[in-house]
């Protein structure tokens, strides 16, 4: 690439910041933002960041599959951000006085996170401005993501939230994204999710009792078929259907 950079360049990492809002970044620019960067490998099951933590950070996903979920005061769950290669978090963090963080954050599968230094990123984007301009888009994605979010969590039923979710796991979309029709034709192939009862019923705040009803109607229905360690969507295009909020509904 005609370049040393101070941060480990292998392929991954090269992918991951390519996918990523830093991809814009002319290399000077990159290179000095991601000097001093930090690769962690993180297994599956770890909570890498709690509810209320005020500690600034800055993080790249490289791979693996991690999830943001907010906590109800009697325990319940719902999953508000799912993160995959080239997400970017923690940029409110740098910025947003007397901060806390609104939500948990899990990794679901093996995860590799690049960890850059929270101060560096300040000082980068009050001089540079290509930086300031990604750290706002960035923010705004995550603003216009929350709100499209907002009705969809609280105005749609289990049924839908259980069908979003499952095209959000097994599409590779993030949480807050619209699901539609359109990309999932007829002939579609099969979508298998990883995941138990259990944990899509706390993504979707609600308990594996309903969960557990909704898939055997889907399954009864053929759009669904559950084995024992995952729930393979036979047909896509209907479940989409199932999974949009409509008002009028």
């Amino acid at each position: 690439m005609g370049r040393n950079p101070a941060w480990t360049a292998d392929s991954s990492t090269l992918q991951a910041v390519a996918a990523s809002p830093l991809g814009s970044l002319p290399e000077p620019l990159l290179d000095d933002l991601l000097a001093g960067s930090i690769r962690t490998w993180v297994p599956a099951g770890t909570v890498t960041h709690r509810e209320g933590d005020p500690a600034p950070h800055l993080e790249l996903m490289v791979s693996g599959l991690l999830k943001f979920y907010a906590t109800a005061p009697d325990g319940r769950t719902i999953t508000v951000r799912y993160c995959r290669r080239g997400s970017l978090m923690g940029v409110v963090s740098l910025f947003a006085p007397h901060f806390a963080l609104p939500a948990s954050a899990v990794a679901l599968t093996d995860t590799d996170l690049l960890r850059l230094s929270p101060g560096r990123a300040r000082s980068a984007a009050a001089h540079e401005l290509p930086v300031a301009q990604v750290f706002l888009r960035e923010l705004s994605e995550r603003v216009l993501g929350f709100m499209a979010e907002i009705p969809g969590s609280a105005f749609s039923s289990v049924r839908q939230r259980v069908a979003r979710h499952l095209l959000d796991l097994a599409a590779g979309t993030e949480a807050g994204q619209p699901v539609l029709p359109a990309p999932w034709p007829d002939a579609a192939p099969e979508l298998a999710v990883r995941t138990t009862q259990q944990e899509l019923a706390q993504a979707v705040g609600s308990v594996r009792e309903v969960v557990v009803r909704i898939l055997r109607e889907l399954r009864e229905a053929g759009v669904v078929r559950t084995e024992r360690d995952r729930i393979v969507v036979v047909e896509p295009g209907r479940l989409a259907e199932l999974a949009i909020w409509n008002p009028r509904s």
